[in-house]
């Protein structure tokens, strides 16, 4: 027998499967608690009791892709076979991925405040996977200013081809080129004179 808690999250997780169906299919616009409803075959009321309006309802959408990236990123770092620098560029290749694949939810979870706790501690667990992989290619000390860079670049590379402006036949370059440039170009610097490193 079912309990009530199962029921709950069973309609829960048909909910946040419909939205994020709906958000691929035709952006925010499209996620409506009442389209989310219909699309999880709930009760009219059914979103209400889950999430307090379509605010709530689009953070987790961007907290759960937060988590899945971290996720595979986490993945990613457990590959003792490939190279620091080879584990960073997949990392950085799997945070383009899902710009290309479902720029929506991309862009919702770039747009989710930096303020909100639980956005902030998805979004955190992701950065510092980065930052450890940074680490691995750069050393400890200098792994924030440098793993802050690859975030930037690979956001920048994903915002460049999203919006047609990474064109190969102008630039010469794709993707994977400038991945792998990002991550060739970091270097550990040497320490300023004078300091202990």
């Amino acid at each position: 027998m079912v309990t009530r808690s199962e029921s709950a999250a069973a309609t829960r997780s048909a909910l946040v499967r419909a939205a994020s169906e709906l958000l691929d299919e035709g952006g925010p616009e499209a996620v409506t608690l009442r389209a989310v409803g219909a699309r999880a075959g709930v009760s009219r009321g059914a979103p209400y009791g889950h999430f307090e309006d379509k605010a709530h309802l689009l953070a987790e959408l961007a907290v759960d892709a937060w988590s899945s990236l971290a996720d595979t990123v986490e993945r990613l770092r457990a590959d003792e076979d490939a190279t620091a620098r080879v584990r960073l560029e997949r990392a950085v290749l799997a945070l383009i991925g899902v710009a290309r694949s479902r720029p929506h939810v991309y862009a919702l979870m770039f747009a989710a405040p930096a303020d909100d706790p639980v956005s902030a501690r998805a979004a955190e667990r992701l950065q510092d996977q980065f930052l450890t992989l940074v680490a691995d290619v750069v050393g400890e000390a200098q792994a924030r200013g440098r793993g802050a860079l690859v975030m930037a670049g690979a956001h920048g590379i994903a915002g460049l081809e999203l919006s047609g402006h990474l064109a190969r036949e102008k630039w010469g370059v794709g993707v994977d080129d400038l991945v792998r440039m990002l991550v060739e170009g970091l270097r550990p610097s040497a320490p300023a004179p004078g300091t202990d490193g």
